[in-house]
């Protein structure tokens, strides 16, 4: 008996060993770009080995995404106690950029890396619809108590539109910094900032209470008399000629 359960724990690691090394080859080089022996060779075993666990590369990223979307929904779950959804929907977004801030491997190939997907209901890791396993379900549903709560501006009335606006939001965010984030051309300011901001602009522009986004008063900049920042300031004797031909005139009326 000890022995079976020594067989399939190495059995288990052996099949996890390959999962993370394919995922960092999908991540770093492109699902097209890599190959299977490619894969064997960075864990040290022969293609057979791959083979034995997943028949093709495939199934193999197949199984990676389901296991990273569901890791990425879970991260999602404690965020079910906040009552009101406005303020879930708000720190789901951050949580979702923390996850891929931190998993940057696993974000790269679930949201940054073509590969081909299956249709849904060949699925089999996760149930479609349901917010414990579906992250883009979780997403959906608190757009939609959002909705029934009159928290969403009323020209937003589909759920669809209004969750894959936020989640293209918080997208650009997280992808930025996972791509350009160490580059030193662009001053970035911090990621946590910059989501902050932008849930700040989009929360502005379609919910409720927030209404329409407010006219900024941009203040003029200061500029030198006679340029385009600013009207030319009339020096103290133009001004008192243009005063005393006003009296004459006056006085001639």
């Amino acid at each position: 008996m000890d022995s079976i359960t020594r067989r399939q724990r190495e059995k288990q690691s052996l099949r996890e060993r390959i999962l993370v090394a394919a995922r960092e080859l999908f991540a770093t080089q492109g699902y097209e770009a890599v190959t299977m022996r490619q894969i064997a060779q960075k864990i040290e075993y022969t293609p057979t080995a791959i083979y034995f666990h997943f028949k093709d590369k495939e199934q193999l990223i197949q199984e990676l995404c389901s296991e990273d979307f569901l890791a990425l929904a879970r991260s999602f779950q404690h965020l079910d106690g906040i009552k009101n959804p406005a303020d879930r929907l708000r720190h789901m977004a951050l949580e979702y950029m923390d996850f891929g801030l931190k998993h940057p491997n696993h974000y790269r190939l679930l949201f940054m890396t073509p590969h081909p997907h299956k249709p849904p209901e060949e699925v089999q890791l996760i149930r479609r619809g349901n917010p414990a396993e579906d992250a883009y379900a979780f997403l959906r549903s608190t757009v939609i108590e959002c909705m029934a709560a009159g928290h969403v501006r009323k020209d937003y009335r589909d759920p669809e539109l209004v969750a894959q606006l936020f989640w293209a939001a918080i997208h650009g965010v997280t992808s930025l910094h996972i791509a350009r984030g160490n580059d030193a051309w662009t001053p970035w300011r911090p990621a946590r900032v910059l989501a902050e901001a932008m849930l700040d602009a989009v929360t502005d522009g379609m919910l409720s209470g927030h209404g329409t986004p407010p006219k900024r008063t941009t203040p003029q900049p200061k500029g030198k008399p006679g340029t385009a920042r600013g009207p030319a300031k009339k020096s103290g004797k133009e001004a008192d000629g243009k005063s005393r031909a006003g009296k004459r005139k006056m006085k001639r009326g």
